[in-house]
C-alpha cells in the first residue's frame, strides 16, 4: 500500500525575516509544545515575527514566539502565551550552529511554523543582518517588480 506524501501546511510565517536578514543555511527543527498550544496553533492564534532562537547548554530554545490561548482552554492549565519553547535538532547540527553563531554578525531566526506528518516543525535559518542600504535595495527591487507586473497587466488588456 503506497503512503500518501503530505505536503507541509503553513501555520505562521515570519515575513520580516527576509527583509532584515540574509540567510546562509536553513534547518528544520521539531518544537516541544503543550496540548493547549497545539490546539491554538490549529486555530491560527500565533505570532512569529518577534521570535528568535538561542542556544543554551547545547540545547536550542525559541524565545518570543507568542501563542495566544483559546478561550476554551482548561481552567487547571496555566496558559503562558510567551513561554520559551524547546527546539529539537540533532547534536551535530547544534554543534555546527554554535560555532557559526559565535562568529560576529550571525544569528538564528525562525522563518515559519508548519505541519509535517501531524507534528509541528519550525524552519530556522542561520542569518546575517542586512545593512540599511541593503534594505533599500530590497525595497527598490520589490517596487521594480510591481511596476513590471503592472505594465504587463496593462499590455495584456
Amino acid at each position: 500500500m503506497a503512503q500518501k506524501k503530505e505536503t507541509p501546511s503553513r501555520i505562521a510565517e515570519n515575513k520580516k525575516a527576509s527583509f532584515n536578514y540574509f540567510f546562509e543555511e536553513k534547518y528544520e527543527a521539531g518544537v516541544v509544545l503543550e496540548g493547549w498550544e497545539v490546539k491554538a496553533l490549529r486555530e491560527g492564534k500565533v505570532q512569529l515575527t518577534d521570535g528568535y532562537v538561542v542556544i543554551k547548554d547545547g540545547e536550542m530554545f525559541m524565545i518570543g514566539l507568542q501563542i495566544n490561548p483559546l478561550r476554551t482552554t482548561s481552567t487547571h492549565v496555566r496558559a503562558d502565551a510567551t513561554r520559551t519553547k524547546k527546539l529539537l535538532l540533532h547534536k551535530e547540527e547544534i554543534k555546527r550552529l554554535v560555532g557559526k553563531v559565535e562568529q560576529k554578525g550571525y544569528t538564528l531566526v525562525p522563518l515559519n511554523l508548519h505541519w509535517k506528518n501531524g507534528r509541528v516543525k519550525c524552519d530556522i535559518a542561520l542569518a546575517k543582518g542586512k545593512a540599511e542600504h541593503d534594505k533599500r535595495d530590497t525595497i527598490k527591487d520589490r517596487e521594480g517588480k510591481r511596476e513590471v507586473e503592472r505594465a504587463m497587466k496593462q499590455r495584456n488588456r
